[in-house]
């Protein structure tokens, strides 16, 4: 794959080339943008393509500037709510605890942490996501008959989720954690999709629509509300 990069008025977009037969642009969650062409189109007709985009380009990443003013600060402090399963719990600093627990409606914190407490809070959420997601990725994979190996809480930056087919393998980021199961369930389908239908055809949304009927207000949520899904 050949890498390059084409400045679109402000936007840096990086273009890589490979074997494939048709174009697609890609804007991921921060903002990147990315256009996946094959390798022998020219930078004039790539230029083309990027030109006949630019409106879809700007108005993403307009709505997505929109939609991060809604992102929370959180600081290390008692009372300080912090997200769990869609639900906010609140941090409360302890002598009786050596690493981040469950008290009533308390995240209980060890004293003197708090310079390491986002550490301390990937490693509950990765931990608590092993626990959590490995189930349900059996459950559903099951019903969608695919067979997934491994189940991975990683730090994924601007993804939600990704499987491998040839491990085969899925992947979550531990920030997922922090939504509501119903959103966590879509993610987990939509990934097993993957197995069945490597791009978002009408066939990979029927095989979504038939196990989360829902499946476009989870999306939505996500669109709406991701950006609060961090520490």
């Amino acid at each position: 794959m050949r890498l390059g990069i084409i400045m679109l008025d402000e936007y840096e977009i990086s273009i890589k080339r490979s074997k494939r037969k048709t174009a697609s642009i890609y804007i991921e969650r921060d903002g990147a943008v990315t256009a996946l062409v094959p390798e022998r189109l020219d930078n004039d007709r790539v230029n083309e393509i990027l030109k006949q985009n630019e409106y879809k380009i700007h108005k993403y990443q307009s709505r997505r500037i929109l939609l991060n003013k809604a992102a929370v600060k959180r600081e290390p402090v008692n009372g300080q709510s912090f997200l769990y399963l869609g639900r906010n719990y609140y941090l409360q600093y302890s002598d009786k605890v050596d690493e981040i627990r469950f008290h009533g409606r308390y995240f209980l914190a060890p004293v003197g942490i708090s310079s390491r407490l986002q550490h301390a809070f990937k490693e509950f959420y990765r931990n608590r996501g092993k626990e959590f997601l490995t189930p349900r990725v059996h459950k559903y994979a099951a019903v969608m008959g695919v067979y997934p190996e491994e189940v991975s809480i990683l730090d994924l930056k601007n993804r939600w989720a990704s499987c491998s087919t040839k491990k085969p393998k899925v992947n979550f980021h531990w920030k997922i954690m922090m939504a509501p199961v119903s959103v966590i369930e879509y993610v987990v389908v939509h990934e097993l999709a993957h197995f069945k239908y490597k791009r978002h055809s009408a066939q990979f949304w029927n095989g979504v629509d038939k196990v989360i009927p829902d499946y476009l207000k989870q999306i939505a949520w996500l669109k709406q509300k991701g950006a609060s899904l961090d520490l």
